[in-house]
């Protein structure tokens, strides 16, 4: 089981925005991740808890940030509601025609890598997500484009560490960012960095694709 810190900053200018200590693991139904995120000054800010099932689909999603929550899960399409976070007031519930959630947490990029499931390198899909943003997560959709790049083995102790290098695009804003990913660990991507980590990262089981990823993949000749 993963624990680990991951320092949150500003991908242009480099301003910290913060930390996130969390851990992780694969489970005979899926993958839990839980953090608790802290503010640059170490303040608590807010708190992720996902839990996605072998296909990489949420089940359960609780995000706490800015003295809002949100809870979700793939319903319909994926179905949240977003509430006061200690009174519960103002709850309303939403529903999108999406796959899954995204956010800014290493989290979710796991999280998608593993509902598309790209076979190899060339291999790209198109996926709709619904964002959450701190503070007030307040929701959008996105479509994204994930295109697996490279696929490296790297030996280290006579074990095996294979990492994944993704291109991901905005199609709706035209950004780009790479991001490098090993088993149910972020390495890197554009203000996120794998500040400790107190064991190796997990690899998931070989699990049966999710059909409807599988339909959206295409391999590049």
């Amino acid at each position: 089981m993963p624990r680990g810190t991951y320092r949150h900053h500003d991908p242009h200018d480099g301003t910290p925005l913060g930390t996130e200590r969390f851990q992780c693991a694969p489970g005979p139904t899926g993958w839990r991740y839980v953090s608790g995120v802290a503010g640059p000054d170490g303040t608590d800010s807010g708190s992720v808890d996902l839990t996605i099932d072998t296909r990489g689909r949420p089940v359960r999603l609780e995000l706490r940030a800015g003295g809002w929550q949100v809870r979700g899960a793939a319903l319909n399409g994926v179905t949240w509601v977003r509430m006061a976070a200690r009174t519960g007031e103002g709850a309303e519930e939403r529903n999108a025609p999406a796959r899954a959630f995204t956010g800014p947490s290493p989290a979710f990029l796991v999280a998608t890598a593993r509902l598309l499931r790209l076979p190899e390198p060339g291999a790209h899909a198109r996926v709709r997500l619904v964002a959450l943003a701190p503070p007030a997560l307040a929701a959008r959709t996105a479509t994204e484009r994930w295109t697996l790049t490279g696929r490296d083995v790297h030996t280290s102790d006579g074990a095996e560490l294979t990492v994944d290098t993704y291109l991901i695009d905005d199609l709706d804003t035209g950004e780009r960012r790479t991001a490098h990913l090993a088993g149910d660990v972020v390495l890197s991507a554009p203000g996120i960095e794998l500040a400790d980590l107190d064991a190796p990262p997990s690899a998931f089981p070989q699990e049966p694709q999710d059909p409807d990823a599988a339909a959206d993949v295409t391999t590049e000749e």
